[in-house]
């Protein structure tokens, strides 16, 4: 998101958090954010009617007040009724918004509990196991099963083994507007570790790192982009040899396998 959509959504996530610090409970914050991202993916009626750019700021507030007031903690209705007596590019923007500000409180809700670095290790952990499982993707992406049943196989799955944050997170990723599981999960993922402060720095190597070049690692990435820097290890042995770190949108690609290929085009060019 940009523009006025990333200035909107500046605003409410820092209402919540807020909220959050002035005592709001972080797990019913959450789960009102998701309630109100399934009505207004439902209606869409509703959710134009809600960030309607013709329409007064203030009736839009006080239209999204009334419309979940009654049911939800006072804190999220005003964090819903700033959303829409906000600037959005699009509908879609604001409730996708929404959602991230559902999956922040989750990871406040964990980092409450103590359960915050659990909660980040579990979403990589799991994110692997999407990836290494095959049977399981074509579950998670079938559409001919509902989404209560997806929600269904993945509570089998983690119920028992994942903290509640993880598990939540997981019964999201399947109604989320999202193209797989995986990219909703890279996207809670990244979410949850900048809750805390901290940069998620994907790190793809041949063989596992020693744990004192993890140490060295992080070092040397927390100085450079000037914030802590929490490290997901990806082990590939088709990259040979080096490193490749993704942050963001920035990749530092060190690994043989990357300089064999530029080799390879130069050859050929």
């Amino acid at each position: 998101m940009r523009g006025s959509s990333a200035e909107s959504f500046t605003r409410i996530s820092s209402q919540q958090a807020r909220a959050i610090a002035d005592g709001a409970d972080a797990a019913r914050m959450a789960e009102n954010m998701f309630t109100a991202v399934a009505v207004f993916r439902s209606n869409p009626s509703f959710r134009r009617a809600a960030t309607d750019p013709t329409a007064e700021f203030e009736n839009r507030s006080a239209m999204l007040r009334e419309v979940f007031g009654k049911h939800f903690e006072p804190a999220a209705t005003e964090v819903l009724a700033t959303a829409g007596g906000s600037r959005w590019a699009s509908s879609v923007d604001m409730v996708d918004s929404l959602e991230r500000l559902g999956v922040i409180a989750v990871a406040r809700a964990a980092d409450s509990a103590g359960e915050a670095d659990r909660l980040e290790g579990e979403m990589f952990t799991f994110d692997n196991v999407i990836s290494e499982n095959p049977a399981l993707r074509q579950a998670l992406t079938d559409r001919t099963r509902s989404v209560e049943d997806k929600q269904a196989l993945l509570r089998s799955l983690l119920a028992s083994k994942a903290c509640s944050g993880t598990v939540r997170l997981a019964e999201q990723a399947v109604v989320g507007n999202y193209p797989t599981v995986r990219h909703a999960f890279a996207d809670y993922a990244r979410l949850v570790t900048e809750a805390r402060g901290r940069l998620l720095a994907r790190v793809v190597v041949a063989q596992p790192l020693s744990e004192d070049a993890q140490l060295r690692l992080v070092d040397v990435l927390s100085r450079q982009y000037d914030k802590p820097v929490h490290l997901n290890i990806v082990i590939d042995p088709e990259t040979i040899g080096g490193i490749q770190v993704e942050i963001g949108d920035e990749v530092i690609d060190g690994t043989v396998a990357s300089r064999l290929s530029d080799a390879q085009r130069r050859l050929a060019g």
